[in-house]
């Protein structure tokens, strides 16, 4: 009885040391909600109805996306969409061979980021469906999908709950951000910034877009600058400019009458700061699971896990845990240094559950003309999207590391 009642308390303790180990923002705080698993596990039965919104975001021979339960747009389905994953794992739905046609795997030293090409009405994403934007945040702060979580063993080889997160899909592409790292100027929640979801991935998570004629990659990649930042160097000092996205709407006032209001810059920039190259790219020849295409039709259900996948947590090929984190300077409108993040980092305090704060203007938004996504991109049709369920990450009596 009295291992019971005090093992909550060595969980929690476990946890806030977990915690103190990462800079703030970076890990998730909650629990893992009504639909998914306690800990992120491999391998589950394969169940093509499961309503679990777990992503795992491993490798890219072990990830997971989000897309609707039923055969619908994104915007129509944004706050119940379901976790598809390329293995059987966390109960969720497993994606189909012959689905991708391109995959990048990018790991940063502040995001993993998998960016893709492929027919993903295979996994319910209307056709011709323009797509939307998922992030852990949302109207309600309950997430888009509501209770979606993610987590990664990029970091550490554990699976590590991630705060911030951000996703666009349509039925021909998608891109995925988890922010495991942070420091005073470039912290997890402007690493994933959520709010400009109609400029879609090539805007939101730049990258070298080149993978969709067969292309299957794990690379390293330079860090790219948060979404709608733009730097300018003056002295040897940087500054900032950042982008709002154009937007009007009508709300009901005190007086209970119709009010008009309109947010954001009516000029929309061209193009992103700067592009983040790529290196030690790995090719493989494709993303999949040997899994018999009619185990994985609409419904299907297995009885028991597959045993050909490994339960073991791994960690992956060239990755490594974030170096001791050291002060950076905090945003403001001005900032030592230049280019893009720098590697090592530390972030302020930040509450995973309040809307963030944008950063300081300096000297205006960069211009160009209306919010219309560039050619290729994947754009929202819906305003912004999302905040979850997090995961919390704790520890076990042992020292084992899980979810409480």
């Amino acid at each position: 009885m009295l291992l019971l009642l005090s093992t909550p308390l060595l969980l929690l303790a476990s946890t806030s040391a977990a915690a103190a180990a990462f800079p703030d923002g970076v890990l998730a705080t909650g629990t893992q909600g009504t639909t998914n698993p306690p800990v992120p596990t491999m391998p589950t039965t394969i169940n093509q109805n499961s309503m679990a919104r777990l992503l795992s975001v491993n490798s890219i021979d072990d990830f997971c996306i989000f897309a609707p339960p039923s055969y619908d747009t994104i915007p129509n389905t944004e706050t119940v969409e379901v976790a598809w994953c390329t293995v059987p794992r966390n109960g969720a739905r497993v994606i189909p061979d012959g689905t991708f046609s391109g995959v990048s795997f990018l790991k940063t030293p502040f995001y993993v980021q998998i960016l893709g090409f492929g027919d993903f009405t295979k996994i319910n994403v209307a056709a011709n469906d323009a797509g939307g934007e998922l992030d852990p945040h949302g109207a309600s702060g309950a997430g888009n999908p509501v209770g979606g979580n993610v987590s990664t063993t990029v970091i550490n080889g554990l699976d590590e709950p991630i705060a911030e997160w951000m996703l666009f899909i349509d039925n021909t592409q998608f891109c995925l951000r988890a922010c495991t790292n942070g420091n005073a100027t470039y912290a997890p929640m402007y690493m994933c910034w959520h709010e400009l979801d109609e400029m879609g991935c090539e805007f939101n998570m730049p990258g070298t877009y080149n993978y969709q004629g067969g292309v299957y990659e794990t690379c390293d990649a330079d860090v790219a600058y948060p979404p709608g930042w733009y730097p300018n160097v003056v002295d040897g000092t940087t500054s900032f400019s950042t982008f709002a996205q154009y937007f009007t709407g009508v709300y009901t006032g005190g007086d209970g009458l119709p009010t008009s209001y309109t947010v954001g810059d009516t000029i929309t920039p061209s193009t992103v700061a700067s592009t983040p190259s790529s290196s030690n790219c790995v090719p493989q020849s494709t993303v999949g699971n040997g899994i018999p295409l009619d185990q994985l039709t609409a419904g299907a259900q297995g009885t028991a896990p597959l045993t050909q996948f490994s339960s073991v947590t791994m960690l992956p090929s060239g990755a490594s845990a974030p170096s001791a984190p050291v002060p950076a300077p905090a945003p403001s409108g001005s900032s030592s240094g230049s280019g893009p993040p720098p590697s090592v980092p530390q972030s302020p305090s930040i509450s995973q559950n309040t809307p963030a704060p944008k950063p300081a203007v300096v000297g205006g938004s960069v211009p160009t003309s209306g919010p219309t996504p560039s050619s290729g991109s994947n754009g929202a049709l819906r305003g912004s999207a999302p905040m979850s369920g997090m995961a919390l990450l704790v520890g076990g009596v042992l020292g084992v590391l899980g979810y409480w």
